[in-house]
């Protein structure tokens, strides 16, 4: 079992930064990936970011290229999303998941913080 606890959500106006963090705890050993995900009211849930937990490799969604930037700390399991140049769009709860060795899917998730940007 991974736990993952996010934090660092809160409110800033377009064209600010901001940065999330999550935690993870558990079975992190046996984690491939870490992603970031979000979902906006009435929206369904997109891909962020994503990086593997051991290489770094990283990749983003179109909409986010540029602006945000996915990073880990392995000595504290922690992963980040640094986000730059925020749009109103932007806003949306975000979720930080983990992706375990040998699946194709993301199997455990945080409980999400909110994101806001005002215009």
């Amino acid at each position: 079992q991974v736990q993952l606890v996010e934090s660092g959500g809160g409110l800033v106006q377009a064209g600010g930064s901001l940065r999330v963090s999550c935690v993870a705890s558990g079975g992190t050993f046996f984690t491939d990936r870490m992603g970031w995900f979000r979902q906006a009211p009435g929206k369904e849930r997109e891909f962020v970011a994503a990086l593997t937990w051991r290489g770094g490799s990283t990749s983003y969604a179109d909409s986010v290229k540029g602006r945000f930037t996915i990073s880990k700390d392995n000595g504290k399991n922690t992963v980040y999303l640094q986000m730059n140049s925020l749009k109103p769009e932007d806003t949306a709860v975000y979720y930080c998941a983990a992706r375990q060795m040998g699946t194709s899917s993301y199997d455990y998730w945080g409980q999400g913080t909110q994101v806001t940007v005002s215009s």
